[in-house]
């Protein structure tokens, strides 16, 4: 008994030091489970859907590391409602058919309680109207472009007004930013971002002089980048992502552009420290990223993170934005069942608003719009892969329909 006492005080220690309290014992699964989800006395399942194939395995390796970091850190502080975590990973392989296909496998097969997971908009579209249709809880963590709000999705990456908009004003009022050029991959985040930036920039009197997309995967950039040169705009504006990042900044360098110079200076809301290990830190040095976290932060829950992480996956492992975000996702999702006392999922999305959690990056809250509020942060890129920063917002609150610019 003894014994028993000394190791339930420690998980009530460690739950209480990550700003959560622990569920109770375990209640039995007939009362905190009545929709037939993959819930036991003892166990709970999640699904984990991100691509470990393709173009987007680059950005999305570090998301499943991170939702795997914190469920292990979860089922040793006793779980949730007394229940430790199983997970069920499903490969979307950066293909968006593939994803809304293991999305019904995940909730109508495996019946797992929630799913965490996709990267690009692409595949979170795809997968959607699964997760409505079914009613199961998708916790998305990429930075996006916003005009969106589901019951059925937590958001805790940064939208557009978060982002986009941010990241605009501070080089605009910082560089002097006057002209603009846009280069993104051909889908809908790019798409849709450039479209809000368009309007924010010339909204200020300032003037876009190039908007180019490319496939995802493709590695000519030599054409796009002679355009830039001999248009010679103040920014370069680049939502570039996965695979393709590697050619393009290594090209950019190739053509002579520096980026330390700033003439022109890159702006970038898809380079993390996650996409930099791909394209290498003398090939991103100088440029500018806008994110809300680089792991180069130095509050004292991100060395706790940073220590666990690399613990974990290897010393020589990174941690981005979309990473960060990730590591909130099955914390958010814990605290609202327990405060529910439900794995139900219409009994979760009663308690998912206002719903806080103390983490990397500071205090983070559900806002009712299912997304959070969060402060931007904008780094620039160290030779070394990591990221100096160089100005952070207020919390900014989510609006993921800013008027006018939809």
């Amino acid at each position: 008994m003894e014994h028993q006492s000394r190791k339930t005080l420690t998980g009530l220690i460690a739950a209480l030091c990550l700003g959560l309290t622990i569920g109770s014992s375990a209640i039995a699964a007939s009362n905190v489970n009545t929709t037939g989800l993959a819930v036991t006395d003892k166990t709970v399942k999640v699904g984990i859907l991100h691509s470990i194939t393709g173009t987007m395995a680059l950005s999305e390796a570090g998301s499943v590391q991170a939702e795997k970091l914190a469920i292990e850190q979860i089922n040793k502080s006793g779980g949730v409602l007394g229940r430790k975590i199983e997970i069920v990973q499903e490969d979307g392989a950066s293909d968006w058919p593939t994803y809304a296909e293991k999305a019904q496998k995940l909730i109508v097969n495996d019946k797992v309680a929630a799913v965490f997971g996709c990267w690009t908009s692409a595949s979170r579209k795809a997968v959607l109207p699964v997760f409505e249709q079914h009613n199961n809880m998708l916790f998305y963590p990429t930075f996006y472009e916003g005009l969106e709000q589901s019951p059925n999705v937590i958001y805790t990456g940064q939208e557009a007004t978060q982002q986009i908009l941010a990241g605009l004003d501070w080089v605009m009022k910082e560089k002097g930013a006057k002209t603009f050029y846009l280069i993104g991959s051909d889908y809908i985040w790019p798409r849709t971002s450039f479209k809000i930036a368009r309007k924010h920039i010339e909204k200020k009197g300032l003037k876009v002089v190039g908007e180019e997309y490319y496939p995802l995967g493709h590695t000519q950039f030599n054409s796009v980048i002679n355009k830039i040169k001999l248009k010679k705009p103040d920014v370069i504006f680049s939502i570039v992502v996965g695979g393709s990042n590697v050619s393009f900044y290594k090209q950019l360098k190739a053509a002579g552009i520096n980026l330390g110079n700033e003439k022109p200076l890159l702006l970038s809301t898809s380079v993390t420290e996650d996409e930099v290990r791909g394209i290498g830190g003398e090939n991103y040095e100088g440029g500018y990223s806008v994110t809300k976290y680089f792991q180069s932060m130095t509050n004292p829950k991100n060395r706790e993170f940073v220590k666990a992480f690399k613990k974990k996956w290897g010393n020589g492992m990174v941690i981005g934005d979309v990473t960060e975000s990730a590591y909130l996702g099955p914390w958010l999702w814990k605290a609202a069942v327990e405060k529910a006392g439900s794995f139900d999922i219409n009994a979760i999305k009663k308690t998912l608003p206002d719903i806080e959690f103390n983490g990397p990056n500071g205090k983070v809250k559900i806002h009712k719009n299912h997304h959070l509020y969060m402060k931007t942060v904008v780094g620039q890129g160290q030779k070394n892969g990591q990221f100096k920063v160089v100005y952070e917002s207020d919390v900014i609150e989510p609006n993921p329909f800013p008027k006018g610019y939809q």
